[in-house]
This record gives structure tokens, C-alpha cells and sequence, in this order.
């Protein structure tokens, strides 16, 4: 099982991209469709497990993408529009939407609903403590790591640290963060353990073309993902 797909159909390239980059901050994986008819076709192909929807898009409307996934499919949606009036909310919770953001909105808050609505419809998508990418597997719930389908021996605070970046894809994190996230706040060691822990990670992880952990020099470290994955 892999992270949480998200598919987001808007006609704004700005709004998708910004929330592109929120969601693989916050871990999930992002695909964009830039009409209904583009959106409902990638819908039936992926299965995501949750679709953010404009209402108002070239070719076919939110409303009218909505009701053709609710024929058959229970998936959370939320939809978004610059019309924040009575009658959009009542329709579109009529046709079965989970939640409604108006724009503009900020990304914190449309994350901060992506995870309560996760949370209220499958539980245990949020709960989920596995990550995949391609000949990598990090299951933080039995702490084990797979390189091409191997299990590779890891201690507990290196898997940490490699679940930790690997959910956060591309995202740059100093020694600081990282100490504070992993080790915690009352930590008062040595801040170069985490250049320790990162070396024994990357002697034990092969290099791939679309993944790698990689040192910002003066900054820190990203786990850092091509965007084909």
C-alpha cells in the first residue's frame, strides 16, 4: 500500500501547483487534471483516494464530475469555488460532497480539511505507516525498511529519520528540524548525529535515479523525488 493519492481538478494552473506542492509537503501524492472531462477520465484510471474539485472548469463542471463519481464511488471529495454562497454549499452536500473550501483559501487550512476528512471517511488511510517508492518500502509501523523487495537492517531512529524525509518529498529540513522531529526537544547531544545517521542510511540505500537523500549544503538534507514518481 502507498501513500494517500490525492487528484485535484482545477482549471487554474497556480491553484493546482500550489496545492501540488502543500500536498507533498504534507506527504501525499498529487496528480492535477485541468478540466472535468480530463479529471473524471484520470479519476477512473487512478482510483485516488480523495479528489479536491472546482466547480466552475471548461468542458464539464464540478457539479457535474461529482455526480458522475457518486454513481458508483463513495470517495471524500472537497470541492472549491469563488462563490461562497448558501446555494453551492446545499448543492453540492446534496450530491454527496464531504467538504467546501471557498477561494481564496489558504493551503494550511485546505490541508488541515484534507486530513479531517480522510480522517472522518477512512481512518485508517491516515493512520497508514508505509511509504513506497520505486524499490523502496518504509513501514514505520513494523519499523522495517525493503530495497528491492530485501528487508535492509536499519535502528529505530535511522528508519525514523528516513520516514520522517521520505513522506516529506523535496522538502529541505535543517539539522535543527530534524533533531527537534526525531530525537526530540529535550534533546541536548551532539546536532552532527544527524549527519551520522544520514551517512549509515545512504551506505545502506543503493542510488536510484528518482530518489535519493540529499545534503543542501549549508542547510540540511531533503529526501529528494523526481517528479515522474
Amino acid at each position: 500500500m502507498s501513500k494517500v493519492k490525492i487528484l485535484v481538478i482545477e482549471d487554474d494552473p497556480y491553484i493546482c501547483e500550489l496545492i501540488r506542492l502543500y500536498g507533498e509537503k504534507n506527504g501525499y501524492h498529487l496528480d492535477l487534471a485541468y478540466d472535468g472531462e480530463a479529471g473524471l477520465d484520470k479519476f477512473y484510471q487512478q482510483k485516488p483516494d480523495l479528489v479536491i474539485l472546482d466547480v466552475m472548469m471548461p468542458k464539464m463542471d464540478g457539479w457535474e464530475v461529482c455526480k458522475f463519481i457518486r454513481i458508483d464511488y463513495k470517495i471524500p471529495i472537497i470541492m472549491l469555488t469563488a462563490r461562497g454562497d448558501i446555494y453551492d454549499r446545499l448543492k453540492g452536500f446534496e450530491l454527496g460532497v464531504d467538504d467546501y473550501v471557498t477561494k481564496p483559501f489558504e493551503p494550511e487550512e485546505l490541508m488541515a480539511r484534507i486530513k479531517a476528512v480522510l480522517k472522518r471517511t477512512n481512518p485508517l488511510l491516515e493512520e497508514l505507516k508505509l511509504v513506497e517508492y520505486p524499490f523502496l518500502t518504509i513501514n514505520l509501523a513494523e519499523y522495517k525498511v525493503y530495497l528491492h523487495g530485501e528487508e535492509i537492517e536499519m535502528p529505530l531512529k535511522e528508519i525514523s529519520l528516513l520516514y520522517y524525509l521520505a513522506t516529506r518529498p523535496n522538502q529541505v529540513f535543517t539539522r535543527q528540524q530534524l533533531l527537534d522531529e526525531i530525537w526530540g526537544f529535550a534533546y541536548e547531544g551532539d546536532p552532527r548525529t544527524v549527519d551520522v545517521h544520514v551517512k549509515r542510511i545512504r551506505e545502506k540505500l543503493q542510488d536510484e535515479p528518482t530518489w535519493n537523500l540529499k545534503t543542501i549544503r549549508g542547510v540540511g538534507y531533503k529526501f529528494e523525488v523526481q517528479k515522474e514518481v
